[in-house]
């Protein structure tokens, strides 16, 4: 074996291996993907299995291990992973992407003839190699107690791994060669990101710094990382312009072929363009530079509309670490990072575990199945997001894929099976068999990016930049039974494509919003087409791609085809029975609805049950009787002076008690007739008798003054009242009370306009009625002024004139 640090540590590992589990730590590039798994097979008997977090790196350390035992891959090493396996009876050590050990499990829990499972760079903690390790810790505990595991992983968590596993952790420290930091960051006010993801600018800074590092490092080639094929592309392109390099892309929508390129010698330096599939578990040979851009691209779900992506984001410091490691792989490296120190500081340690972040509907799909309903009792670093789980659950339950318990159905089983996620495996199994759904599904999958969004009219490009299309259509024409000919590729028509997008997302149908080329989609999110889209006008659409960018208010939608208006009435509709006040009547109408979509909106007989629920929900505003009011008013002011047995009448109070004393008339008015104003009568029914015998006693309607007039009460604000002229009031020597309150005396003048208000009358005779006095009895000399008006005889009249 090679001469490497993890070769010291040989010994401690095959002792570690006794207790059946090991968590074995170290950084990048000590060797432990090519010397464990050797290790391993010699301690045990059957075949070792090794995951990969990509196919490429799987492919690469298969070929990297078989190129050490001096064999061709596929002799005692081999490799599965989507789409191709290069394996033979005589195969020792498979190389496996997560995905398919999973699916491995699944269909064999045992593991027959399987005697370890080595799960490398577990730190990356995407969803299938937790649901991998979760698998494998239930199949040690419960059938296969003699089957090792091993879990690797270049940074922290080594101890927290090794509890859930049941293991031992052996640490390999030092990586082979050191790696120089150079900081270029952009100039100032060059932002990474912007609102539409990373700026042009700021690319070109990337291009640049690599034409940096060229120059001051001599030897080596160089690594670049970049979050997206976008942005890949962009790069590649401008240092492409130099002729003397040999510039390569790598990325996951290339063919195996062409992502194998990196490792073929070249006469001139070579520039390989990556996204993070380079991060790990990969060593390119001759790079001696990586020229770091600082952004990932990162799972994100907005699990309240079902809407999910790859957002692009700073990368973490584990990551960052990651990258610069495969600078050092062969010899002494340097890392350019576009960012300055302080940048790098305020970094996350780690990144979010996809399992917080990302769309869980697979991940609760392949629990469902394995037998761990909602995901609960897998061993599991971390659990995941209660909403994340409601909303996977949600959707597999829409497709018939789980029960009402989170348990797999035989459709979810069926889906399962297939190499596509739940929603598309769905529209694949459920579409008619002369349908060529096969293809439409697999270049869904492939998520090829379109600029206008236009798939019909995109086909054949789409078709041509997806390398794996024609591959995984054959793969799932075989799986779903079709009844074409097999490998058939005859174009689509528009109806077809619409057909199986809308039966894949149902929740993305979208219709245009009336006056506006913006959409709003069934589940209630808005979106835009791309400025020139073809699709602009279209007043349907099935939409297969869409996103929220950053700083958007509508997603931007960017795979759709147009949806006619038949195929619509085919989705599940919800009828709406509402109902309108007009004109003293209620007036029904029906909505219906696909999601938060308006199909149509007709008017119908009135719905009780609509009608009900419109009036319960305080819609209603009642007329009132003068009477009515007048005695609503009484009852409000008995119930603030005395309580019970006299009712509140405030408007909440009402309402909880409408069919007491509005029950008759409202269902008159629920089955059409019109709404009259309450009256007197309807609130007499919530007299509280025999009390209200006395109704009039106790909140007399008109009170009585000393001069025999009596004067109407008002009983609107917080105290009653009376309205009289000052003369009117002469004789009373205490304010009159009424249910024991004191009434407010509104006091006038001749001409009836206010002087005084009080509500202590005594107090205003021995005080203030001097100065109103003064005033009055010069502006009104023909009306009586007396100085002691408590004992003065009260008049309606003047005096007459002499």
């Amino acid at each position: 074996m090679e001469d490497l640090p993890v070769s010291a540590k040989i010994a401690d590992i095959r002792a570690a291996l006794a207790s059946g589990a090991v968590v074995i730590q170290s950084p990048p590039g000590t060797g432990k993907t090519t010397v464990v798994p050797q290790i391993v097979a010699e301690q045990c008997s059957g075949r070792v299995l090794v995951t990969q977090p990509r196919r490429v790196a799987a492919r690469a350390a298969a070929r990297r291990i078989a190129d050490l035992r001096g064999e061709r891959v596929g002799k005692s090493v081999g490799f599965s992973v989507r789409g191709e396996s290069r394996v033979g009876p005589d195969t020792r050590i498979e190389m496996v992407t997560p995905g398919v050990l999973v699916r491995r499990l699944q269909r064999d829990p045992e593991l027959a003839g399987v005697g370890a499972v080595i799960l490398d760079e577990v730190h990356e903690r995407h969803l299938d190699s937790d649901l991998a390790m979760a698998m494998c810790v239930d199949v040690r505990d419960a059938l296969r107690d003699d089957l090792l595991l091993i879990a690797m992983s270049a940074t922290v968590e080594a101890e927290r791994t090794a509890r859930l596993i049941g293991g031992e952790t052996v640490d390999i420290p030092g990586a082979i060669h050191p790696v120089r930091t150079v900081w270029t960051p952009p100039p100032r006010g060059m932002e990474p990101l912007g609102g539409y993801g990373v700026r042009r600018e700021f690319l070109g800074w990337v291009a640049d710094t690599v034409t940096r590092a060229l120059a001051e490092v001599p030897e080596g080639d160089v690594l670049v990382f970049l979050p997206g094929v976008r942005e890949v592309r962009e790069v590649a392109g401008l240092v492409g312009r130099n002729a003397e390099l040999a510039v390569l892309e790598l990325h996951g929508s290339l063919s195996a072929a062409e992502q194998d390129r990196i490792f073929e010698g070249s006469g001139r330096r070579r520039v390989i363009v990556a996204t993070a599939i380079a991060e790990s578990s990969l060593t390119v040979p001759g790079v001696r530079i990586v020229v770091d851009a600082g952004l990932s691209r990162e799972p994100r779900m907005d699990y309240a509309h079902g809407m999910g992506g790859l957002v692009t984001v700073r990368e973490s410091q584990a990551a960052g670490t990651q990258r610069a490691g495969r600078a050092g792989r062969l010899g002494p490296g340097s890392v350019y990072r576009t960012m300055d120190q302080t940048t790098w500081a305020r970094l996350a340690p780690q990144s979010e575990p996809e399992i917080r972040t990302a769309d869980l509907t697979d991940f609760m799909l392949e629990a469902a199945v394995w037998g761990a309903p909602s995901g609960k009792d897998l061993a599991l670093l971390d659990e995941p997001l209660e909403a994340g789980r409601e909303a996977a659950e949600e959707v597999l339950r829409g497709i018939g894929a789980v029960d009402e318990e989170g348990r797999a159905t035989g459709l979810g089983k069926r889906i399962a099976e297939l190499p596509v996620g739940p929603r598309i495996g769905r529209a694949l199994l459920e579409s008619a068999p002369e349908m060529p759904a096969a293809q439409i599904c697999a270049l869904i999958e492939e998520n090829v990016r379109i600029p206008d969004a236009d798939l019909v009219g995109n086909w054949a490009h789409a078709t041509r930049s997806a390398p794996n299309w024609k591959q995984q259509t054959k793969r799932l024409q075989k799986m779903a039974g079709s009844s074409g000919e097999l490998g058939s590729l005859s174009e689509p028509t528009e109806r077809q494509i619409a057909a199986v997008i809308m039966r894949a997302y149902p929740d993305r149908v979208a219709r245009r919003r009336r006056g506006t080329g913006r959409y709003l989609l069934a589940n209630g999110v808005g979106g835009v087409l791309p400025e020139h889209s073809p699709l602009q006008g279209c007043e349907w659409l099935a939409i297969a791609q869409i996103d929220r960018g950053q700083g958007r208010a509508d997603a931007m939608i960017r795979m759709a085809a147009p949806l006619d208006e038949d195929l619509v009435d085919t989705l599940p509709v919800t009828t709406q029975h509402e109902v309108t006040f007009s004109g003293g009547k209620l007036r029904g109408q029906s909505r219906r609805m696909v999601g938060a979509i308006e199909v149509a909106v007709v008017g119908e007989k009135t719905n009780p049950e609509a009608a009900r629920k419109w009036v319960s929900s305080g819609n209603l505003v009642f007329d009132w009787t003068e009477a009515a009011t007048k005695l609503r008013q009484r009852m409000a002011f008995l119930h603030r002076a005395l309580g019970e047995p006299w009712p509140d009448v405030s408007d909440a109070a009402l309402a909880e008690r409408l069919e007491e004393w509005a029950g008759l008339e409202i269902e008159r008015f629920i089955r059409g007739g019109k709404l009259a104003p309450v009256s007197r009568g309807q609130l007499e029914r919530l007299f509280p008798w025999p009390d209200a015998a006395n109704i009039d006693v106790l909140a007399p309607e008109r009170i009585a003054a000393p001069s025999g007039q009596s004067f109407a009460v008002d009983y609107l604000g917080e105290r009653p009242k009376i309205r009289l002229r000052v003369q009117q009031a002469f004789g009373w020597t205490e304010t009159p009370e009424i249910a024991g309150v004191p009434l407010n005396l509104e006091l006038l003048s001749p001409a009836s306009r206010p002087v005084a208000i009080t509500d202590d009358l005594a107090e205003f005779w021995a005080g203030a009625y001097a100065q109103v006095r003064a005033e009055m009895r010069g502006r009104y000399p023909r009306h009586p002024w007396p100085e002691d008006p408590a004992h003065e005889k009260p008049t309606n009249r003047a005096k007459r004139k002499a």
